[in-house]
């Protein structure tokens, strides 16, 4: 087995490599993107979910001109104990269609173990990604006000690549981020607002940006129409010679307006085409959903 360890005591502004994921793993990055406190004081309080919440989306990819459903995604919160502690367990399964595993195959399962205070303590991407299988885990530990995170990636050849980063900021994965942002109270956003976190990468922390874009009313998959908060999601390159490279912005989402703080739509700008989300079905809420402005029945789209 191969090992490479790299080092730093600050947190990096560092692009992902691999951006062409499908479909899920972008999901869960810009389910996350709400704000981030300035210090590594990252604990908070739960205000919006609760352990047996289910929440499924329906995907679909735009292939020359044609929308193809490309699968499903499954997001679950259970309780669980992490070296003895209390704590919540979020698991993402995705799973890509026959009929878009002809040109991508995905079987991608993320989990997060977060302390009922919401603070990341473990966490494991194992993707299978067209021809491609890798594993990223994360250890999240806190000292002297710094948030410390040790990563590993291991390739399918056995090549394993470790680093370690600290920063004065919070430091999260892509499910713990979202368990917490969904407590942040965002109703007195105003357009153009911006928003900035830390969010391990498998081999990095990288620096992401969240614009708010304002309000819109917007049908899901499960038939109903919801209020919506509507966010762009900006990635940044990496750091050149002291300069931050630009932002691409990548995703535009939409949240419900209610206490749930529940994605409902999501629209992906990839390189290789473009790419939608609906909400399918959700149970185990904690709060009713009132942004529902109008119901009916769930679409039959296969």
């Amino acid at each position: 087995m191969k090992k490479k360890n790299v080092t730093r005591t600050k947190a990096e502004t560092t692009i992902v490599d691999n951006r062409q994921i499908l479909l899920l793993t972008l999901i869960i990055v810009v389910l996350g993107c709400l704000p981030i406190t300035s210090s590594a004081q990252c604990a908070r309080v739960n205000k919006a979910f609760s352990p047996g919440e289910c929440v499924t989306y329906n995907l679909y990819f735009n292939w020359k001109f044609i929308w193809l459903k490309a699968g499903i995604a499954t997001l679950t919160t259970n309780s669980t104990t992490f070296k003895g502690e209390p704590c919540y367990n979020i698991e993402l399964l995705s799973v890509s269609s026959k009929r878009v595993d002809f040109f991508f195959k995905m079987r991608d399962t993320l989990t997060s173990v977060i302390s009922q205070r919401l603070e990341p303590r473990h966490y494991r991407k194992g993707a299978l990604e067209g021809k491609h299988y890798s594993v990223d885990q994360a250890w999240f530990n806190y000292n002297k006000g710094l948030s410390i995170v040790e990563q590993t990636r291991t390739y399918q050849d056995g090549q394993v690549v470790a680093t370690t980063d600290s920063s004065a900021h919070c430091i999260f994965d892509m499910l713990s981020i979202l368990a917490q942002a969904r407590s942040y109270d965002i109703s007195s956003y105003k357009p153009g607002q911006k928003l900035e976190f830390s969010m391990v990468t498998g081999k990095a922390v990288a620096h992401e940006e969240l614009v708010f874009q304002g309000k819109e009313n917007i049908k899901a998959d499960d038939g109903n129409t919801y209020r919506c908060l509507v966010f762009t999601f900006v990635e940044y390159g990496a750091v050149t010679q002291g300069k931050q490279q630009g932002g691409k912005e990548v995703v535009t989402f939409y949240v419900s307006d209610d206490q749930n703080h529940l994605p409902i739509r999501l629209d992906f700008y990839l390189n290789f085409g473009s790419a939608k989300a609906f909400l399918k079905n959700v149970k185990g809420n904690r709060y009713p959903l009132t942004s529902i402005v109008s119901k009916g029945s769930p679409c039959d789209q296969e």
